[in-house]
C-alpha cells in the first residue's frame, strides 16, 4: 500500500508505579513507532492526569489521523480511555507492555489497565484493538503496521467516491446494493447515471479521444489492427469517457452496466475500457457491481496492485484446479507474457475491444464484500496462481486453492457467496482480517 498512515500517540501512566521505568518503556516504544513506516503525531510524555491527557486530544483531532495509538504504559483506570474513545472520530488500539516476573514489585501492571478499559468500553459496544508486547518484539511490531495500513484504508472508503453507470442486469441480485447502507458502514459517496445517457456522452466526444488509448494498445497488442476499427475505436473513446469522468469528478472506481447496451446501442465492447480503467488503478465492475468495485478497491489498497474482478468458472475436482476469468478485464500487468497477449472479440456478441491473455503464476488473495444470508461480510482465500494455457477466451487463470478445488466449490456455495471475486496477486490475508475488523465485517475464510 503506498499511501503511508498517520498515527497519533497518546501515552498514559499513573505516578504510584515505576515512574522511571515507565518512561524509559515509553522511550523505546517511542523509538520503534518514530521508525516505522507511518507518519507519528503526538508527543513522547507520559500522561499522568486527565486534565493533561485532554489537553493533548484537540491537537491529535485536528491532524487527521487514520488510527489513535493509546499507549498503556502503567496501569491507569477506565474513565479517561472511555472518554477518550467515546468521542475520538478514528478507529483506536491501546498497547500493552509485560515485564520480568521478578517476584518483587509489579512496575507496570500495563495489561491489567488495557483489560478494565476494554470491559468498559464493550458495555457501551465500542471497540478497541490491542497489541501486547515489548518494543522490539518483530511479531508486535509487525502487527501495529498492519493495523496502521487497516486504519488508513477504512479511511479510504470514508473518502472513496463511486459511480454507478445503468442498472444491474435482471437476474443479477449478486449485484443490487442498498446505498444508504453503504454510506452508513462505509462511508462511500455513491452517484449514479443511466446507461444510455453515458452512451451519449460517449457518442459526442470527438474520435480523435480514442488516439491516445489506441497507440497504447497498440503497444500491448500486436494483433490490433485486425480488430474492427470502428468497434475498436468506440471501446476507446468508452474508457475516454471513463477516465475523463473519473479525473473530473474524482470517482476512485465505478460500477458499469456493460451489456446489453454497449453492443446494443453503441456496437462494442466495454470489456477493453474497463480493462484499461483497471490498469489505471479505477477499479471498474461489470454488470453495475457495486460490491465488486468496492472489493477490488479494498485489494487493491491492501496490495499496491491492480484487481481483476472474476467469475469463477470451471472446477476440475481431478486435477484439483479452478478457472477464474472474465470477458476480457483482466489488467495486463497480470498477463503471463511466455503466452500469447493480444486484442480479441467478445465470445457472445463478437464484438472488439477485449483483452486475451492467460493469468501469470504466482501467490494471489481473493476477496469478496458479500452481501450473502443477508449480511455484509468479508470472504476470504487464497491459492496459487498456475502456469497453464489460457483456458477460455478473454482474460483467465487456472489455480490451486488452498484448500481442495471441490471443497471450495462446496464452501463457496454454502456461504452464499456472490459470482463476483476480486484477484490481487501476492498473499494479503492478514491485513484484509484488520480492515474487516475495522469495519465490523465478520470474515469467511473459504480456504
Amino acid at each position: 500500500m503506498k499511501n503511508k498512515a498517520k498515527v497519533g500517540v497518546l501515552a498514559l501512566g499513573r505516578t504510584t508505579f515505576d515512574v522511571p521505568y515507565a518512561q524509559e518503556m515509553l522511550a523505546q516504544a517511542w523509538q520503534i513507532l518514530n521508525s516505522m513506516d507511518f507518519d507519528l503525531v503526538g508527543d513522547p510524555v507520559l500522561q499522568f492526569d486527565a486534565e493533561s491527557a485532554l489537553q493533548a486530544l484537540p491537537a491529535l483531532k485536528q491532524a487527521d489521523l487514520d488510527l489513535l495509538m493509546i499507549l498503556q504504559v502503567t496501569f491507569t483506570d477506565a474513565s479517561l480511555t472511555l472518554e477518550v474513545v467515546r468521542d475520538f472520530p478514528v478507529p483506536t488500539a491501546m498497547w500493552s507492555f509485560p515485564e520480568a516476573r521478578t517476584g518483587g514489585r509489579l512496575r507496570l501492571n500495563s495489561f491489567c489497565g488495557v483489560n478494565l478499559a476494554c470491559h468498559a468500553l464493550s458495555r457501551e459496544a465500542l471497540n478497541v484493538q490491542t497489541l501486547h508486547g515489548l518494543p522490539d518484539d518483530s511479531r508486535v511490531v509487525h502487527e501495529l503496521l498492519q493495523l496502521a495500513q487497516a486504519a488508513a484504508i477504512v479511511k479510504r472508503f470514508k473518502q472513496a467516491k463511486v459511480m454507478v453507470i445503468g442498472e444491474h442486469p435482471l437476474g443479477f441480485d449478486a449485484c443490487n446494493y442498498n446505498q444508504q447502507q453503504l454510506k452508513q458502514h462505509f462511508g462511500v459517496e455513491i452517484t449514479r447515471q443511466p446507461v444510455l445517457e453515458f452512451i451519449d456522452e460517449v457518442k459526442e466526444l470527438p474520435d480523435s479521444v480514442a488516439d491516445a488509448p489506441y497507440a497504447r494498445r497498440a503497444k500491448d497488442f500486436s494483433n490490433l489492427a485486425e480488430m474492427d476499427q470502428t468497434a475498436t475505436r468506440k471501446t476507446l473513446k468508452v474508457y475516454s469517457a471513463l477516465r475523463e469522468k473519473a479525473q473530473r469528478e474524482g470517482y476512485t472506481g465505478i460500477a458499469v452496466r456493460c451489456w446489453p447496451d454497449f453492443f446494443t446501442d453503441y456496437g462494442c465492447a466495454a470489456c477493453g475500457a474497463l480493462a484499461l480503467m483497471n490498469e489505471d488503478k479505477v477499479p471498474c465492475g461489470c454488470e453495475a457491481d457495486m460490491f465488486g468495485v468496492l472489493s477490488s478497491l479494498m485489494a487493491q489498497w491492501a496490495s499496491g496492485n491492480a484487481a481483476f474482478n472474476t467469475d469463477l468458472v470451471d472446477i476440475d475436482p481431478q486435477d484439483n484446479s479452478v478457472v477464474f476469468w472474465h470477458c476480457g478485464q483482466a489488467p495486463i500487468e497480470m498477463a503471463d507474457c511466455d503466452g500469447p497477449v493480444q486484442a480479441t472479440i467478445h465470445s457472445n456478441r463478437k464484438l472488439p475491444l477485449l483483452s486475451e491473455f492467460a493469468l501469470k503464476p504466482g501467490r494471489i488473495t481473493l476477496c469478496r464484500i458479500t452481501q450473502g444470508e443477508g449480511k455484509l461480510r468479508l470472504m476470504l482465500a487464497g491459492g496459487e496462481m498456475i502456469k497453464a494455457p489460457l483456458a477460455f477466451s478473454g482474460t483467465a487463470g487456472t489455480a490451486r486453492l488452498d484448500v481442495d478445488a471441490d471443497t471450495y466449490r462446496q464452501r463457496l456455495i454454502a456461504a452464499g457467496m456472490e459470482h463476483h471475486t476480486s484477484l490481487v496477486y501476492g498473499e494479503h490475508r492478514p491485513l484484509l482480517r484488520k480492515v474487516a475488523n475495522l469495519l465490523g465485517l465478520d470474515v469467511i475464510e473459504l480456504t
